[in-house]
């Protein structure tokens, strides 16, 4: 019989993958409209509960491990993206590295909470605007992770939803309005809409414009910095947003 050769050692794409939780709608189409098609995105998802509560986000943390295995395993990652922003702040964002780490081998470890941080400071911003979807036993979690990074979040908002299914159908145009509403009090220098299943994509180059500050959203800093930590720049159709504009 014929043989065929293997291509064993052809250069690759830069390898990323996502941990997805599995009530979540909304990342893996924005993460494919965000990193750039010189990407290979591999996903695999976390079991996570119906509501958002400080002890369903905890529990995700024996979950992780086992997600990340589930990613294919013949080469190291060069990124791995863990997706939910209120998990990484109740969980610890060094706790949710050494459990993905323990999953799959991957050079890079990031999460909302952390990305934020680095676009802050690659912005030079310490003051934000907060917007959140969920309830405040929730949002403080995250508010407080963040002061202690160096970024405060005098302004905050909440539409105070429970229950992650409802969270992804919150009309962006609400979105936009409470955003507005927010950072009409002043004091702050950018807007973060936080939440990896919340439909903020397409409204953050409006607000950038009307409000003259950088918007953020949890699928956008996360996106910038897997992109980052692998070397890469988002997406042509995201480039001239602030972050992908301003950041040093």
């Amino acid at each position: 019989m014929r043989t065929f050769p293997y291509d064993l050692k052809a250069a690759r794409r830069p390898r990323l993958g996502l941990i997805v939780l599995q009530t979540d709608e909304r990342i893996e189409p924005d993460l494919h409209r965000l990193l750039p098609t010189q990407t290979e995105l591999f996903v695999t998802r976390v079991p996570s509960g119906l509501d958002v509560t400080p002890e369903t986000l905890q529990a995700m943390h024996d979950h992780i491990a086992a997600s990340a295995a589930l990613l294919p395993q013949a080469d190291t990652f060069d990124v791995v993206g863990y997706g939910c922003t209120s998990g990484s702040a109740q969980i610890g964002p060094q706790n949710v590295a050494a459990q993905v780490r323990a999953g799959v081998a991957t050079q890079a470890v990031t999460e909302p909470v952390s990305a934020l941080v680095a676009a802050c400071r690659a912005l030079g911003v310490t003051r934000i605007a907060v917007l959140s979807p969920y309830v405040a036993a929730v949002s403080d979690r995250l508010r407080d992770v963040l002061d202690g990074q160096g970024v405060a979040s005098p302004v905050f908002g909440t539409f105070a939803e429970a229950e992650e299914a409802r969270v992804s159908r919150i009309d962006p145009r609400s979105t936009r309005a409470a955003a507005l509403e927010l950072l009409a009090q002043g004091g702050v220098e950018a807007l973060f809409l936080s939440c990896t299943n919340l439909d903020a994509l397409d409204i953050i180059a409006d607000l950038e414009v009307e409000t003259g500050l950088p918007v953020l959203s949890s699928n956008l800093v996360l996106g910038w910095h897997m992109a980052h930590l692998a070397g890469l720049a988002l997406a042509p159709d995201f480039a001239d947003c602030r972050l992908a504009r301003e950041a040093r």
